[in-house]
């Protein structure tokens, strides 16, 4: 693995930058490419980066001429960003290893675990939607031009600069003063956080492995907490508690559009995954970092420096509205 020569497009975002440090680690030729516009997650030193607009088509083929064993993609969203890549790329990479999402999944899922064989349909998220349409182009590519693609499917992966709540910090601010705050449902559907580091002792060993091409793998942790749990670990991470009150998806939605559509699209319905296929080609993959470390993690980090404390007026005020509402509703 020590002479593959990886690039990534990007590398400094909340999963990638776990991922860069570990591809240095176990030795990797790793060149990341991206704006250079991300200060919180600086790249180690080995790491050679390249500055440029990977949207700036004459700026991208140039850095695509060169060869490279492996491409991962974290910043492409649309069919059209992928074909634009797959065309510069042709004839110049062994693998190209793009960054779907499991909200592609079936959205609810018909069953329990999720596995890679979940179908893909989400009718109510288009970021989700464009993750599908993104898949379908690269199944192509494979089937009739043996394009190298290797998918990748992470679930809510996580950082210490990501609280995972809508409306990012607003939440602990209501809770260390004393405020309730909305959790979706009635608390109780099960979700999957992964925490960055854990992310990517799964998908550095995916790269350059001749097992993976055409194929799909998702990456999470096995910790699955209820929402309401979750809330609960980063009040007490916060050193307060977690007043709640439960609100049903549609009705934040019809109050707060982005934030319902984010739920009724992913978060409302529980997300268990099945990683086995993933032990398949890496036998040794253990998620380690459960949630009550990674809630203290981001306590920290958010306490650290006051200024990265900024909440959200909209989803703050939504809250104050659904919350009167459905106090005067029991």
């Amino acid at each position: 693995m020590t002479d593959l020569r990886v690039l990534f497009l990007g590398g400094t975002g909340i999963i990638s930058s776990a991922c860069s440090s570990r591809a240095v680690e176990v030795g990797l030729d790793l060149t990341v490419v991206n704006r250079g516009k991300t200060a919180s997650r600086p790249l180690p030193v080995e790491v050679r980066q390249i500055q440029a607009d990977i949207e700036d088509t004459a700026a991208f083929a140039e850095v695509a001429g060169q060869d490279f064993d492996v491409v991962v993609d974290w910043l492409a969203f649309t069919p059209e960003q992928v074909r634009a890549r797959t065309d510069a790329l042709r004839g110049h990479v062994a693998q190209y290893v793009f960054i779907s999402s499991a909200s592609a999944y079936q959205t609810p899922p018909a069953r329990l675990p999720i596995t890679e064989s979940t179908p893909l349909r989400n009718p109510h998220w288009q970021y989700s939607r464009n993750k599908i349409a993104c898949e379908d182009l690269l199944t192509t590519l494979y089937r009739d031009e043996n394009f190298p693609v290797t998918v990748v499917r992470p679930s809510h992966t996580y950082d210490r600069t990501l609280v995972p709540f809508d409306g990012g910090w607003t939440i602990v601010d209501r809770m260390r003063r004393g405020e309730p705050v909305v959790v979706h449902g009635d608390g109780s559907s099960l979700w999957t956080l992964t925490h960055h580091r854990d992310f990517a002792r799964g998908l550095v060993p995916l790269l350059g492995h001749p097992r993976t091409l055409g194929d799909t793998f998702q990456i999470t942790s096995d910790d699955v907490l209820t929402w309401d749990q979750i809330a609960h670990t980063l009040a007490a991470a916060a050193g307060t508690t977690a007043q709640i009150v439960h609100v049903p998806s549609d009705a934040i939605a019809a109050v707060h559009p982005n934030w319902g559509d984010a739920l009724l699209g992913d978060k409302t319905h529980s997300a268990v995954f099945d990683n086995t296929k993933l032990r398949q080609v890496v036998p040794d993959f253990v998620a380690t970092i459960p949630f009550e470390v990674g809630a203290r993690e981001i306590i920290a980090w958010y306490d650290e420096d006051p200024t990265r404390q900024r909440t959200d007026p909209a989803i703050d005020e939504a809250m104050n509205a659904l919350i009167a509402q459905y106090k005067l509703d029991r």
